[in-house]
């Protein structure tokens, strides 16, 4: 697989009849946030099948058998840090607004970079509604902002 993720569907509680055996569903999704530690590519799309753990659906299953594919597939890829001299902070943040088919809800991510080293990321979806994308865009950039902040100032302890 090219991608861990199918990028044209989202997933949604009701897609599908229930799987057959939940418990494998929920050993493989376990065992899949594990890896997430160091393979932050897959961060986004293993909290997505994460939210269907209560109540799996075959579609569900689908997806989790794609990020394994992709997995396998991608066993050179994940964190790798270099030796580098620190000499500034980089950020990216991207959001996806109103991604949620369920709720409606907003999903934003960021990454930080120190020198050439990803030291900081994250994928969440929003508590609140926004009202335009670019409502959501700006709650991304605050949050990787906050995030920036509080990671120069623990460099700067150092």
């Amino acid at each position: 697989m090219p991608t861990p993720v199918d990028s044209k569907s989202k997933l949604s509680a009701n897609d599908g009849a229930p799987v057959s055996d939940p418990t494998l569903y929920r050993s493989l999704t376990g065992a899949l946030q594990y890896l997430t530690f160091t393979r932050p590519d897959i961060t986004y799309v293993v909290q997505q099948v994460c939210l269907f753990m209560h109540d799996p659906r075959e579609f569900h299953f689908a997806a989790l058998k794609r990020i394994i594919i992709y997995v396998k597939g991608t066993l050179d890829f994940g964190l790798h840090l270099y030796p580098s001299a620190p000499t500034k902070l980089l950020s990216y943040t991207d959001a996806d607004w109103a991604g949620c088919p369920d709720r409606r809800r907003s999903t934003s991510g960021y990454c930080v970079y120190l020198g050439d080293n990803l030291i900081s990321w994250s994928a969440k979806r929003q508590a609140t509604l926004s009202r335009s994308s670019a409502e959501e865009e700006y709650r991304g950039v605050a949050n990787v902002v906050a995030e920036i902040c509080w990671l120069r100032n623990l460099l700067l302890e150092l």
